[in-house]
């Protein structure tokens, strides 16, 4: 069985080699290199207790907040586009309890497996930097404490065992913290992986198993008999296959909607700015919660993540918010010293969707077409247990219950054919 993978990060690698391992023969494209974007600009974190959806109680004040302050950890454009109005309404409306529980639940039995899986990975010849040395959230606030201790329950059910530290004892955990903050959360079994090492290791097995990658392809028309695909093309060239799945990150809208399936999906944009030597030696990934910052310790290098821009489908980078994430660490880290020169900081664009959860499965009017995308920060949490349910769906191998809750019936109201859909003459 042949299939063609549209998208090459981090979704489009790890399928694609999903359905190499089993046998099949898989061809990914991208309109650029593979491996870029939020797949190589990002924390690396595979942290489940991590995987809550963005939309949760308290976000709408905390945005409100937020907006009146240009370096502020989240950014909403203003705009009058409907488009951008639907979604930011339906964002707001899962701002609630029951919502945010039940669609972390989802997440956390999708990404149960991930870390066997990727040992697993491992063992058949997936190269990549991997660290085991755990989670931990730091919090200079006690409310913002209390109020993720109160949701513990969910990852305790999972067997994450978090840990609550009380003002310094979180310095047990991780000496670099400064004394006097509220405390934190430590979840020993979380990981972190380097991202584009992962992605370059995924690319190379795959070619190993038989699959070919294509670059530079930018799909700009879809083929079908009725319901079924036979071909997408860029320009002149075309590509058929038995099955068609769309992983295309921030852009996947823009390319199901060549299918009959426009689906929300809008860019999240975050930076990364890599530290080199590292100014500060971590025994783990830190969260500062409150500034909303990630610090990933690598091998001689620390790396800082953060921010959130519902903004423009651009790479561009803001510098008034870079610099806010180096100034960050600051009010956590013991004599942290901001650079008095920034690096060179990169910009990723997060597919993000209303509810704040991926969607994954066949795509609506369509008997051999499937998504997967719109798992936001999540990507590399979420990613290998998509990938490895997704891989039995296209294989006829039945439908995983825990792909339910991220049907993209949710979003369809009805499916609109266009000119550009009609067969090849």
């Amino acid at each position: 069985m042949r299939t063609v993978i549209i998208g090459a990060g981090v979704l489009g690698l790890t399928l694609a080699y999903e359905l190499a391992r089993q046998g099949g023969e898989v061809e990914v494209l991208d309109a650029r290199e593979s491996g870029l974007g939020a797949s190589s600009v990002n924390a690396g974190w595979v942290v489940p207790s991590e995987a809550a959806p963005v939309p949760g109680p308290g976000l709408i004040m905390k945005s409100l907040k937020w907006m009146v302050h240009k370096d502020s950890p989240l950014y909403i454009r203003p705009s009058a586009d409907p488009a951008h109005v639907r979604f930011m309404l339906g964002m707001w409306r899962r701002c609630n309890a029951r919502d945010f529980r039940s669609g972390f639940q989802a997440h956390l039995q999708l990404c149960e497996s991930t870390n066997d899986l990727l040992d697993d990975w491992s063992r058949d010849g997936v190269v990549y930097d991997s660290y085991a040395q755990g989670l931990l959230m730091a919090f200079a606030n006690h409310e913002n404490l209390e109020h993720h201790v109160g949701d513990l329950d969910v990852q305790a059910s999972y067997g994450l065992d978090p840990q609550v530290l009380e003002g310094d004892s979180i310095r047990q955990v991780e000496p670099a913290l400064r004394q006097g903050l509220a405390g934190g959360i430590f979840f020993p079994h979380e990981r972190h992986i380097d991202a584009a090492s992962f992605t370059a290791g995924l690319r190379k097995r795959i070619l190993e198993l038989g699959g070919t990658i294509t670059e530079h392809v930018r799909i700009d028309r879809v083929e079908r008999v009725g319901d079924t695909i036979v071909a997408v093309r860029s320009g002149d060239r075309r590509f058929t296959a038995d099955a068609f799945a769309v992983a295309a990150g921030a852009w996947t809208g823009r390319v199901t909607d060549l299918f009959g399936v426009p689906l929300p999906i809008r860019p999240g944009k975050g930076y990364s700015i890599d530290l080199v030597p590292a100014p500060v030696e971590l025994r783990t990934a830190v969260n500062l919660s409150d500034a909303k910052i990630a610090m990933t310790p690598y091998a001689g290098r620390l790396r800082l993540s953060g921010t959130m821009e519902f903004a423009g489908l651009d790479e561009d980078v803001n510098h008034t918010r870079v610099g806010a994430i180096l100034r960050g660490p600051a009010g956590y880290i013991e004599g942290w010293q901001t650079p008095a020169s920034a690096p060179q900081a990169k910009a990723g664009m997060r597919p993000m969707t209303p509810d704040g959860m991926p969607i994954i499965g066949r795509l609506p009017g369509t008997t051999n077409a499937y998504v997967s995308s719109g798992h936001g920060m999540l990507g590399v949490t979420l990613g290998p247990g998509t990938s490895h349910a997704l891989a039995d769906v296209i294989l006829g191998k039945g439908y995983p219950p825990r792909l339910l809750p991220f049907t993209p019936n949710r979003f369809v109201r009805k499916v609109h054919r266009t000119p550009a859909l009609t067969p090849a003459s």
